[in-house]
């Protein structure tokens, strides 16, 4: 079996060394990057499991560059940042990373979170990566929601786990304890926020009337259910 591959962006050449040296002891494979631009091309060429991306990058924006691959990427994204004002994890969070790290770090607790990102299920109990419910099908193996037209939508990787998530659990009470065990990360006020986004985004995209949602609704005190009749292929 293939070890997971990791890819690396960061101008620093100490970090992508500490990073490097601790994914090989954990079993991984890495390819590590100093330019965003070399970054998007290999990406190109090959998908990663996991990429870790620092923010302060010398040749674009770190934020958008998440973003960017929140929505392109099938590989989940985990910022590594000097950058440690909750805001900065909430906005980085908002704009799609599965998580969010800040230097100065741990290696270990950077493999663990690692680790966690690739225990989050990618595949359906019935292995298909095609849900069909309510008009809509999404499609896992693109980032895609299709609505009865044919239309296409596309998703996030971190707004994809967070519909699989309810689609395998239908009519079923699922707890902000539940979402943070299952989905990784750390827990707390970025994290709550960051579902909140996630979830107003899947809602707006299923184009739900936010006053009266009809499939992904919000149980106060508990957590969220999700009422629609899903099949998979």
């Amino acid at each position: 079996m293939t070890a997971p591959l990791v890819t690396i962006l960061d101008d620093e050449p100490e970090i992508r060394q500490i990073l490097t040296e601790a994914l090989a002891d954990a079993g991984f494979r890495t390819q590590c990057f100093s330019r965003a631009r070399e970054f998007e091309a290999a990406l190109k060429r090959v998908t990663p499991d996991v990429c870790l991306v620092d923010l302060s990058l010398p040749d674009t924006d770190g934020l958008a560059l998440v973003h960017r691959l929140a929505l392109e990427q099938g590989a989940a994204v985990i910022i590594i940042s000097g950058r440690a004002q909750v805001q900065d994890r909430v906005t980085g969070l908002e704009l799609g990373a599965d998580d969010y790290i800040t230097k100065p770090f741990d290696p270990a607790e950077v493999v663990a979170r690692i680790r966690a990102r690739l225990r989050v299920p990618h595949a359906a109990p019935g292995g298909g990566d095609t849900a069909r419910f309510n008009g809509w099908t999404a499609h896992f193996d693109r980032y895609a929601l299709e609505d009865a037209g044919g239309g296409e939508t596309p998703f996030s990787h971190a707004e994809g786990e967070v519909l699989r998530l309810f689609l395998e659990s239908p009519k079923r009470l699922i707890s902000r304890a539940q979402m943070q065990e299952m989905l990784g990360g750390g827990a707390g006020e970025s994290f709550d926020r960051a579902m909140d986004v996630r979830i107003s985004r899947l809602r707006t995209k299923l184009r739900e009337d936010p006053k009266n949602p009809r499939l992904i609704k919000t149980i106060y005190g508990a957590g969220y259910i999700f009422l629609g009749d899903v099949t998979w292929d």
